[in-house]
């Protein structure tokens, strides 16, 4: 008997654990990334620009 069509529910309950175990992991990473990455000081202008799409910020923290 041929041993992929003998355990179906084995199949699928490994492909319903990988399936979560990326997500989670995906998960875990996106957390690790917020935590580690800290941009305190971004530069900015610190004038009002007279060209459109220029931006500052509202208040500098620099």
């Amino acid at each position: 008997m041929n041993f992929i069509i003998a355990r179906p529910k084995l199949w699928i309950c490994l492909a319903v654990a990988s399936g979560l175990s990326v997500v989670i992991l995906a998960n875990v990473h996106l957390v690790y990334v917020a935590i580690q990455s800290r941009p305190d000081c971004v530069d900015h202008l610190k004038v009002k620009g007279q060209q459109l799409g220029t931006y500052r910020a509202a208040d500098s923290a620099c």
